[in-house]
This record gives C-alpha cells, sequence and structure tokens, in this order.
C-alpha cells in the first residue's frame, strides 16, 4: 500500500462525523472571527516602527524586494504586486532561489521586506545575511521581535498572533492574514503620502473594466456637433422642439458662456404648473449657474456628479466656461466609466 493511500485511510478513520449545516457555519464564523480579532490586535501594536517602515521605503531611490518562504511567500508576492501597482515599485525574491544568482536583481539603494511568523526561518536567513552585505536596508514582518530576523532588521513590524485559526495551530492562517493587512496598510500609506491619484492608478491599469472607468475622459465620448444650442430670448416652442431632437437637453449661451440648462424634467415641471408656456423666454424658465463637466476630467467622476445629482446630461465647458460639447450619462456608462 502506497504511503499517500494509507494516509487517506487514516484521515477518513479519523474524520468526524458528518454535522449539520449549523456546525459547519459555526466553523466558518470562529475562523473569521479569530483572525479578525488578530487583526484588531496588530491593529493595536501598530507603533512608531510602522512610520519608520513607510520613510524607509518613501526616501529610498530604489526598489521594494519582499521575500518570505511558504505561506509568507505567497503573501509576500501579493504585497510586492499592490506596491507595485499604487506607485512603489517592488518585486518579489525567493529566498532559496536568491542565493543561487537572483541576488543579481538587489542593489544597494533598495529596501527588503522579508517576511517570517517565527523571524528563524532557514531558508530566509542567509538572505539576510547578503541583504545586508549589500547595504540594503530591511523590513522585517514577524511575530517574534526577539528573532533573528527582527534583530537584524532595521525596522521590525509586530505581526503576532495569539494562534492560528487552525485547530491544530499549526497551517498559517491568522498569522498570514496580519501579514497581508501589515503589508497592505504599508502600500496605501506610502500612495497616501506620495500623492498618488487616480490619474496615476489609470495609467498603470490599463487593461479591462477598472482601465476603461479610469481611463475614460469626458472629451472621449462627448457630442461636439449639432448641439442644442439657445438663446436666452428664445421661446418654450423654440425649447420643446430642441428637447425632442437634442436627447431632453437645451443649453443656453449668451455671448459664447453657458448660462443655464433646460431638461425634459425641468419642462415636465413647468408643464405642471402652466398651461400656456409656449411663449414664455426660456431665460425666465432656464436652470441658472448648471452643473458642467471639462473635457479633462474622468468619466467616472462625472458620472458620479451626475447620479448623486439626477442628472442625465452636462454642457462641456473649457477653462473659460464656453461651451464646447455635450455629455451624457448613457453614453459615459456604454463607455466603461462606471
Amino acid at each position: 500500500m502506497s504511503d499517500a493511500l494509507a494516509l487517506d485511510e487514516r484521515a477518513v478513520a479519523h474524520a468526524p462525523a458528518i454535522e449539520s449545516a449549523e456546525d459547519v457555519v459555526a466553523r466558518g464564523r470562529r475562523v473569521i472571527r479569530l483572525e479578525t480579532e488578530a487583526l484588531a490586535e496588530v491593529e493595536r501594536r501598530l507603533d512608531g516602527a510602522f512610520a519608520r517602515a513607510v520613510e524607509l521605503i518613501r526616501s529610498s531611490p530604489g526598489r521594494v524586494i519582499v521575500a518570505g518562504v511558504g505561506k509568507s511567500g505567497l503573501i509576500g508576492r501579493k504585497i510586492a504586486a499592490t506596491l507595485t501597482s499604487t506607485g512603489t515599485p517592488a518585486t518579489f525574491l525567493h529566498p532559496v532561489e536568491s542565493v543561487h544568482g537572483d541576488l543579481g536583481i538587489v542593489g544597494p539603494s533598495d529596501v527588503a521586506i522579508l517576511l517570517s511568523k517565527s523571524g528563524e526561518t532557514a531558508e530566509l536567513l542567509p538572505l539576510l545575511e547578503q541583504l545586508e552585505r549589500f547595504g540594503v536596508r530591511i523590513i522585517a514582518i514577524t511575530g517574534n521581535l526577539q528573532s533573528s530576523l527582527a534583530r537584524n532588521a532595521d525596522v521590525a513590524l509586530d505581526a503576532w498572533v495569539r494562534e492560528e485559526a487552525c485547530p491544530h495551530d499549526l497551517a498559517p492562517t491568522t498569522s498570514t492574514t496580519t501579514a497581508l493587512a501589515l503589508g497592505d496598510a504599508l502600500a496605501v500609506t506610502l500612495l497616501e503620502v506620495k500623492g498618488f491619484q487616480r490619474e496615476d492608478f489609470a495609467r498603470l491599469h490599463p487593461g479591462g473594466a477598472l482601465g476603461r472607468r479610469l481611463l475614460t475622459r469626458v472629451a472621449d465620448v462627448m457630442l461636439t456637433s449639432d448641439l442644442p444650442v439657445l438663446a436666452p430670448d428664445e421661446t418654450m416652442r423654440r425649447a420643446v422642439v430642441a428637447l425632442a431632437e437634442r436627447r431632453g437637453i437645451a443649453i443656453i449661451v449668451e455671448e459664447g458662456r453657458v448660462v443655464g440648462v433646460f431638461t425634459a424634467g425641468d419642462l415636465t415641471r413647468l408643464m405642471e404648473r402652466e398651461e400656456d408656456f409656449f411663449a414664455i423666454p426660456v431665460r425666465d424658465v432656464m436652470v441658472r449657474s448648471p452643473k458642467t463637466a471639462r473635457p479633462e476630467e474622468l468619466g467616472s467622476a462625472v458620472v458620479y456628479r451626475m447620479e448623486r445629482h439626477g442628472i442625465m446630461a452636462m454642457p462641456v465647458v473649457d477653462e473659460a466656461h464656453t461651451l464646447v460639447g455635450v455629455v451624457h450619462l448613457h453614453d459615459l456608462m456604454r463607455a466603461g466609466a462606471a
């Protein structure tokens, strides 16, 4: 009998009886509760070391080297990816491969983030020695501040957990969750400290739905010809025609500048209070100082304003408040800006 088959049979023999759905849900809730409590404890322990770690990375002209073994390595890969996508160049370095040639990616101006729950991971400590030889500054994320890793790091972040969510207190669960949270905290804090903006995020995420939402600008979808423009002295008879022909909005322009708008919704409210309204001048019923958009604005920002104010279309103006186009909510949404 193979070792694997024997292991499977022993597992079946010692497996607990099938539990009720309520028991299964309770087990799941226990795991989530333990991890939530561990995160709260890590938050409580966060101190000046975190600020020093942020400053180490922010002031470094190099990149961030992230390393860990096993589950810590998987967490490290995610931390490196999050840092890179939020404007802090980072790369994952496998500790074992590092001492077989991959140290070539390391430079003296880099900062390293090393992850180990025990702080004594045998495969990680040789990399620690080599990084020190290179003059690389080191940030440790560890559950043991008395460990070799913590003692030799420039900054040690406390990722101690009371217990793993695994019932045998073996499988990395709460410990990896807290390490990941600390990595996210570093990345997001650096993002804010560096002034990383939505436009920067869009530049680094050009693909897929996220890229479309962040890269679509008003200029990409606005209409620029045959605009529904009226003079303030024109009557509501002409405005009704404009609303019917131009998707429910008329833009009132005087001396080239937008001074008001009139929409299908405004017409409905006017009809409810006035029986004979065709001769009324547009200037008497238009919405003055209307909400407007700029060509260079992100489409997602304009969609937010439209939905917040219940607007289906907006005039697009330049710096002098001169009309340059009109943008419709449906066009923005079709372009993936929402």
